[in-house]
């Protein structure tokens, strides 16, 4: 599984969901993880999530990571979504280690009840593909949702240390998903 971290202030508009993006974008081939900050502004042609189509779902400045996989042919949407939890479950184990205590319900992060981070799952016939995207500030967020940005969350947690909290997430990620593979390969199966 490959990581690519793009440079700042692309915005997220939801199109980077679709399947095969990071192929059409960066002719990655393999399963990856697409990184970047930048704004979100979501059009509602491409909303995916039907509880979501009525609702405004933007932010000034977030983490955005695209997660994309191809090892299960066809595509399993609960596989998907399985692996969305282990994703924001690694997520909030490794802010707690910065010192941000998060409470997780599914696939969302709260810090002192309000909403740090959106995500979605889906599935193509081919792909699976998850979007997280982690307020940096609570700037440009929907007002009738609490929010609050990581940067909010502790005092003095500077842009050197997010791009660090970044990688880690991701290789935190990338190590369960190889780990999982690795196990498959070894155990026998009756």
């Amino acid at each position: 599984m490959r990581h690519l971290k793009l440079p700042d202030h692309q915005s997220y508009n939801g199109s980077q969901i679709e399947p095969m993006w990071a192929f059409r974008q960066f002719q990655i081939k393999e399963s990856n993880i697409v990184t970047w900050i930048g704004p979100m502004k979501i059009k509602t042609s491409k909303i995916i999530d039907y509880e979501d189509l009525n609702l405004e779902i933007k932010a000034d400045e977030m983490i955005h990571f695209i997660i994309e996989h191809f090892d299960c042919q066809p595509a399993d949407i609960r596989i998907c979504y399985h692996r969305q939890r282990l994703f924001v479950t690694i997520v909030k184990d490794l802010l707690a280690e910065q010192g941000i205590v998060t409470e997780r319900d599914g696939d969302d992060l709260y810090f002192q009840d309000k909403k740090l981070n959106v995500s979605v799952a889906t599935c193509s016939q081919n792909c699976m593909k998850i979007h997280f995207g982690m307020n940096l500030k609570s700037e440009g967020t929907p007002k009738d949702v609490a929010t609050v940005g990581l940067l909010e969350c502790r005092i003095r947690l500077d842009k050197e240390e997010v791009q660090d909290l970044i990688d880690q997430i991701c290789k935190g990620y990338i190590r369960e998903i190889s780990s999982i593979e690795k196990d498959i390969a070894k155990t026998k199966v009756f």
